[in-house]
């Protein structure tokens, strides 16, 4: 009896501090990176940037309008893509530069951004066109700028797209985000600007599953009646409900996926899926490859609540979780992920195609875990450990944060999961440049190691702030940095 007490009272505290937490939390105002109240001005000072002890960094370039990745041809000469497209719906001229003196343009692409990774094999540029208008696609340029595309079609119209990529064995790997942020289509894809000109656009699975029915209303956004509702189901378009039992067929190419293409190009191959937006993708020293995967947010008609981002090791055939977990934990029906303003998310999926892997390494809730690169040289330190771009939060689109999230560079040991802040931005609290009024990184979207291995170069994006309208990027705002070990 005096057991069954004992526990009874901690689930009656437990309870309380959760109603309270959830009182609080839904009273108090979202304060993200980007949501700052003065004027953004973007400085420049990389002693506003604290490094692990022995390290020192510098701007080698300024003024570039929203680079998202760099690679290095044979010669070690760097070339930074600027991504043409940022989330506001801002549309720019995607290009790719080689960094000397003049920054010269090698090519430029079409209004179809954004460009989110580029690699140099064999002579060539290989970038990935992230298909905001016409789909996905993954380009050769040759070092004159004559543009092939290898693959087109990728399914990347939505809230993400076809981003970063690494070739290996004369393959070239590419994430593939979703449409959606939890399977469902709905008000918040009108408001990313993409449902009112792609009406039909929803996920693709990459093979068959079996609904449970669920299926969510919303405000019909499609008509001008501020009182009309629709009801949608998951893995079909807007306004299309679905049923128990309900199998959706799957194909290739799909949602939430790595896959891949031979390096001269040919049909697409799955490597894996259940991924909700992997960004970034790695070559380990050992040959494993490695991706960040941007977690769910807490938005439209299904929100969830409290998923952080994670660090994964991609394997052969293995499915990892989306549209019912995160970081192989169950997100249906469990008060952890349920947002305090919000009803529990249900289950989207019959059957599992598999038991997700164990995560390497989970991330803060928002950090936006983007671009990242392994160390290989005992020149820099940290051998084999994985570096990781966190692009920072975007609150309160993607969520109410207290604080600003990210904004920085992290160092993760694959082997045991433990996470340390690289570079991260001086002051008592944490936050991009613009925020902190200082002069360090603002948005770290990719990180990249030199052939030598001997320096770490950060694309850092640039400003972006979160207004009342949406997101509003700043233009000519983007960085790269370099960092080096002391000494060297």
């Amino acid at each position: 009896m005096k057991r069954s007490s004992i526990h009874g009272g901690v689930f009656l505290l437990v309870l309380i501090v959760s109603v309270m937490f959830a009182g609080c939390y839904r009273m108090r105002a979202s304060k993200g990176g980007g949501q700052i109240n003065h004027t953004a001005e973007r400085k420049i000072n990389p002693k506003d940037i604290l490094l692990t002890p022995g390290y020192s960094v510098e701007a080698i370039a300024e003024g570039l309008t929203f680079p998202t990745d760099i690679t290095f041809d044979q010669d070690g000469t760097a070339y930074v893509i600027e991504s043409g497209y940022a989330y506001g719906e801002v549309w720019t001229e995607p290009k790719l530069i080689r960094l000397d003196k003049t920054k010269t343009v090698i090519a430029n692409g079409e209004k179809n951004g954004p460009w989110n990774g580029v690699t140099y094999y064999n002579g060539n540029f290989y970038v990935s066109e992230g298909g905001e208008l016409e789909g996905g696609k993954i380009l050769r340029i040759s070092p004159e700028g004559k543009k092939i595309v290898l693959v087109d079609n990728l399914p990347s119209t939505g809230d993400h797209h076809t981003n970063q990529l690494i070739i290996q064995h004369d393959y070239i790997y590419f994430g593939q985000g979703t449409a959606t942020n939890s399977g469902i289509v709905g008000r918040d894809n009108a408001d990313f600007g993409w449902l009112k000109r792609n009406k039909d656009f929803h996920d693709i699975p990459c093979q068959d599953i079996k609904l449970t029915g669920q299926n969510y209303t919303s405000p019909n956004v499609l008509t001008e009646d501020e009182n009309d509702e629709i009801s949608t189901g998951a893995f079909v378009p807007f306004g299309k409900s679905t049923s128990a039992g309900e199998i959706i067929k799957g194909s290739l190419p799909c949602n939430g996926s790595i896959m891949r293409i031979p390096v001269e190009g040919g049909d697409v191959e799955l490597v894996s899926w259940g991924l909700r937006n992997p960004f970034g993708l790695a070559l380990a020293p050992d040959g494993r490859i490695y991706t960040t995967e941007n977690a769910y947010d807490e938005r439209g008609s299904r929100p969830v609540w409290g998923t952080g981002d994670v660090l994964w090791e991609v394997k052969q055939g293995q499915w990892y979780g989306w549209p019912d977990l995160s970081a192989g934990q169950l997100i249906t029906n469990d008060e952890e992920f349920t947002s305090p303003s919000s009803k529990s998310v249900k289950p989207l999926l019959q059957v599992y195609p598999q038991n997700p892997p164990e995560p390497v390494a989970i991330f803060g809730v928002h950090a936006s875990a983007c671009g990242l690169a392994f160390s290989t040289r005992s020149s820099f330190g940290f051998e084999g450990d994985a570096f990781v771009a966190q692009f920072g939060d975007m609150a309160p689109d993607a969520g109410k944060v207290l604080s600003p999230v990210g904004f920085k560079i992290v160092k993760v040991n694959v082997s045991d999961g433990v996470i340390r802040d690289f570079a991260v931005n001086k002051g008592k609290r944490n936050g991009p440049a613009s925020w902190l009024k200082k002069g360090g990184l603002e948005r770290p979207v990719s990180v990249k190691f030199s052939p030598d291995g001997k320096s770490l170069y950060v694309v850092d994006f640039g400003i972006l702030l979160m207004t009342k309208s949406g997101a509003k990027p700043i233009k000519n705002t983007g960085v790269i940095w370099k960092i080096t070990k002391d000494g060297l």
